[in-house]
């Protein structure tokens, strides 16, 4: 298999809920206004906690400095794992599953933390650039490795990265990671993609999802409402990246678009979500996705895998909830919270 470095150079930010006013003219610039600004990789995810914004350099450029605004301070790289074109059967598992133990699991027995976001398209592996070299040579026996510099990819090597990276300092500790707690909301969750030239459609309703999602309708039945609160999860996902936009929106949001605009796979599955984490995470602990992602790929469960700038976030098909649930109990030696 090949595994792509891509031609970004990204930050991972935060935008803090009460500050989102400032941020909305850059962001509507970011989402819908392409021609406007050379970022060609970004993504608004939102959490009960935050809006956690990952976006290249030229995107960063778009957002002005103030106290609702925090920045992980590493620059960081997407790494992709391509299949040489040869076609996966719809019976295999897809997401995070299918790169846990060729990329996932190597890199967290190297202490290299990763920072991840899968799309309806793809599973971007985001690295720190500091770390690249320990990534190279961690990787360099199972993959063709490929850095892409201005549209081509050219062949790389941990040779070739020696010249003003180091190693991360801690080969050869062991460290036990922390089995963090988790949460499985009841919502259920739709993965799903958009022609870029439809996006001027469902605008108003995207600004209002994203921007105004605590505002609700007096018509809603509060009883309703209610108990979504005490049992989902606030949780919006938008990429576009490269030109593709991939979705990730519970079905009480999905229900607000026009149908017949956004797109999922033929089987139309839907996704149940488990959180990671009882405190912020932070950036520097690392097994964090291979401790969730090993096991689901013992178990051939698909996963789409997001992390944000508190807490991780996995989503598994509807009907492997329970086998989840069950793997996450016997690994804690408690029951998840449900």
């Amino acid at each position: 298999m090949d595994l792509h470095i891509l031609d970004h150079r990204l930050r991972v930010t935060s935008i803090s809920k009460n500050g989102l006013l400032n941020y909305t003219h850059p962001l509507i610039k970011l989402i819908f206004l392409r021609n406007r600004t050379r970022c060609k990789f970004f993504s608004l995810t939102e959490t009960p906690e935050n809006y956690t914004v990952v976006l290249d350099e030229e995107g960063f450029k778009e957002l002005p400095p103030s106290e609702h605004l925090q920045v992980e301070s590493s620059i960081w790289l997407p790494l992709n794992v391509a299949s040489n074109g040869n076609a996966s059967s719809s019976s295999q598992a897809v997401g995070v599953t299918k790169i846990a133990k060729s990329v996932i699991a190597p890199l967290a027995q190297q202490h290299v933390s990763v920072f991840m976001l899968s799309t309806y398209q793809t599973d971007f592996i985001l690295v720190r650039e500091k770390d690249l070299s320990v990534v190279v040579s961690t990787l360099e026996e199972e993959f063709n490795i490929f850095k892409e510099v201005e549209g081509e990819y050219v062949p790389v090597g941990c040779q070739d990265l020696t010249n003003g990276l180091q190693k991360n300092g801690k080969e050869g500790f062991t460290i036990q990671p922390t089995v963090h707690p988790v949460l499985i909301p009841q919502n259920q969750f739709c993965v799903m993609s958009l022609d870029p030239d439809t996006l001027p459609s469902i605008a108003t309703t995207l600004i209002d999802v994203l921007f105004y999602s605590n505002s609700f309708s007096p018509k809603e039945d509060s009883e309703s409402s209610a108990g979504q609160d005490s049992d989902c999860i606030e949780f919006f996902s938008f990429s576009l990246i490269d030109g593709y936009i991939s979705l990730v929106m519970d079905t009480e949001a999905q229900r607000r678009f026009p149908a017949d605009l956004l797109f999922t796979s033929s089987s139309g599955e839907l996704w149940r979500m488990v959180r990671i984490g009882g405190q912020p995470l932070g950036f520097d602990e690392c097994g964090i996705v291979a401790q969730i992602s090993q096991p689901l790929a013992d178990g051939d469960i698909s996963a789409y895998y997001i992390s944000t700038f508190s807490f991780d976030h996995v989503l598994v098909p509807e009907e492997d909830i329970v086998s989840v649930t069950d793997m996450l109990h016997h690994q804690r030696k408690e029951p998840a919270t449900t």
